[in-house]
């Protein structure tokens, strides 16, 4: 058995059945964030699991079908780009942490969040991880979830928006990216609230 799900049938002992949260998209210039929350079935683990940004796309895919057959529970939100714009990311991405979770069903009463921000009406049940998508089993799983759901939206915008070439770098702000917003200027789903960088 991994480490990190050594770490998650720890805390279960300590606290219960509990979920785990991640978000994928939080530093992108296009695109929502995308929030998941999971509770995992310590019965069925799965191997493999680890933080999403140090698995190949295979593999994430791969784990993503796997986490949504075995989880007890899941769920996947997106925070569009209109709230990002009118709020900031970090509302954004703490109000997807707060949906994500209380919509969870069936329910488990407390979670760890990967990062080190609570929404406010979680700090009752909510314990912050830093790191935690490398430590804990469950959000390493939340942070596939949210990853492969989000980069597989940024994939069908690309049908939407060919020039940008969403598919390629999922809305960051890769020397690409920048030089079409600079080309073509600022499409729908892009943040205007975000500083475009200059030209690379």
């Amino acid at each position: 058995m991994s480490k990190l799900f050594e770490n998650d049938l720890a805390w279960l002992q300590k606290k219960g059945p509990f979920a785990g949260l991640d978000e994928a998209g939080r530093g992108a210039l296009a695109g929502p964030v995308v929030v998941a929350a999971v509770v995992l079935d310590y019965n069925r683990p799965i191997t493999g699991l680890n933080d999403s940004k140090l698995l190949s796309p295979a593999a994430r895919e791969s784990l993503f079908d796997q986490i949504q057959s075995s989880a007890l529970a899941f769920n996947i939100v997106r925070i569009r780009q209109g709230y990002i714009d009118r709020f900031n990311i970090l509302q954004a991405t703490l109000l997807g942490f707060s949906n994500a979770f209380q919509k969870l069903e069936p329910a488990v009463q407390s979670c760890l969040i990967d990062g080190n921000h609570l929404p406010p009406d979680l700090k009752h049940c909510a314990t912050a991880v830093i790191k935690g998508d490398s430590l804990h089993a469950a959000i390493a799983a939340a942070s596939i979830l949210a990853k492969v759901s989000r980069d597989k939206l940024m994939t069908e915008y690309d049908a939407v928006y060919p020039e940008y070439g969403f598919a390629d770098h999922k809305g960051y702000g890769t020397p690409h990216h920048i030089r079409m917003i600079h080309s073509f200027g600022l499409c729908p789903i892009h943040r205007k609230s975000f500083r475009i960088p200059d030209l690379p």
